[in-house]
């Protein structure tokens, strides 16, 4: 049976925006872009993605720790992250991601956010996004 896995991350996406702007303008290399947007006309606007990421973690998932590890990250940035979601009009959001295992004797993990996550997202404005699948269709 396979394992729980999970990772979280932080995003901000918007229309009409260079990811690479922004890895300029906050100085932190990203896990992963999507800069579909970018060149997108604007008569059919598209989303594109600015995402920094933990590595997926297998069986023991603490999502606390994780979104902590993502918050102290970007705690010392956060000016600098209100800056460009005001110019670049976009929406930051810290997720997580989880692939739950139907293993019965596997834990489910705990979801949810400390109280340092939680104030840094509520500055920022950010949103919390949490997906998740199960590892095998039953």
């Amino acid at each position: 049976m396979a394992s729980n896995e999970g990772r979280a991350y932080f995003a901000l996406s918007g229309y009409h925006f260079n990811p690479d702007d922004i890895t300029r303008l906050l100085g932190i290399k990203p896990t992963s872009v999507n800069a579909a947007g970018a060149h997108s006309p604007l008569d059919k606007p598209v989303i594109s993605s600015w995402e920094i990421s933990t590595e997926m973690h297998t069986d023991d998932i603490d999502v606390y720790k994780m979104t902590d590890v993502i918050t102290k990250q970007l705690d010392p940035i956060k000016d600098k992250i209100l800056q460009v979601i005001k110019s670049h009009n976009l929406s930051p959001r810290l997720g997580v991601v989880l692939v739950l295992s139907i293993d019965k004797d596997q834990n489910v993990p705990d979801v949810g956010f400390g109280a340092r996550t939680i104030r840094f997202m509520a500055e920022i404005g950010a949103f919390a996004n949490v997906d998740y699948r199960l590892s095998e269709r039953i």
